[in-house]
């Protein structure tokens, strides 16, 4: 415990849309268990609120700050509320994403603008808000939330070429930050997920369930808390020389294909 004693967090998306523990959600506990001040930040304030209780009925730190990070003026809000109250800004972690369906034919307009919007846009928004907070106080440490559908097509599906490409583009944008803003002190990092079981896809059934687990060389799903473990990590001052790194979490999907026989 205390691994991240003094740091002050940002992690957008924070609480779960449903019950139990998203990415998000268990990123921002994990944070507060281990020591951060950690900023909550949803388009829902009841929802921040709700994680904010949770989090301080555990002896944590944490304040709700409703915003919709699709919009310049709430990422500058969102920084400067966090560095108002508690005094300096180290750690932001972008978590905000929706999906969509469709190929290149199919998919709407609008879907592919409000993907853009929200999956990638809103990143590049809080960085350019943190970055500068970041940089004042020393450093800092970005994580990205991105995704396997960012790395591979995935044949045999209904086609989620916005999704894909959005996360694809989070990616980019990562190592971009990396490059830009090394010598700074401030790290930029990427945990690609795979098929976590989160509040998000709490709706498919168990049939559904067991073909993900199958479809990964481990043979498991994994949880939010797979994700909130891989961001501590590279949050805290333990991968301070890490930079610039797409980290799969995702069972093995990416790196491990069967020899044909």
């Amino acid at each position: 415990m205390g691994r991240l004693s003094g740091k002050v967090a940002v992690v957008t998306g924070a609480a779960a849309r449903g019950e139990g523990d998203g990415n998000g959600s268990a990123t921002a506990m994990l944070f507060a268990r281990e020591g951060a001040r950690v900023v909550l930040v949803n388009r829902s304030a009841e929802r921040a609120a709700a994680l904010e209780a949770a989090i301080r009925a555990e002896g944590g730190e944490a304040s709700a700050f409703a915003a919709d990070v699709t919009r310049p003026e709430d990422t500058e809000a969102m920084a400067a509320f966090a560095a108002d109250r508690y005094g300096r800004v180290d750690i932001l972690v972008n978590n905000v994403g929706v999906g969509a369906g469709g190929n290149t034919v199919t998919v709407s307009l609008d879907d592919w603008h409000r993907l853009l919007e929200t999956n990638l846009t809103s990143a590049m928004l809080c960085c350019r808000a943190c970055i500068p907070r970041m940089r004042a106080g020393g450093g800092g440490s970005i994580v990205n939330i991105s995704s396997t559908a960012g790395l591979l097509g995935l044949s045999g599906t209904p086609g989620a070429v916005a999704y894909a490409a959005t996360k694809a583009g989070l990616q980019g944008l990562t190592l971009s930050v990396a490059a830009d803003h090394a010598a700074e002190g401030v790290r930029s990092n990427c945990l690609v997920v795979g098929t976590v079981y989160t509040p998000l896809v709490a709706g498919m059934g168990e049939e559904a369930r067991e073909r993900r687990a199958r479809a990964v060389p481990l043979q498991t799903e994994g949880t939010g808390w797979d994700v909130a473990y891989a961001a501590t990590y590279l949050a805290s001052d333990e991968s301070r020389w890490v930079t610039g790194v797409l980290l799969p979490i995702d069972g093995g999907f990416v790196g491990v294909r069967p020899w044909p026989r």
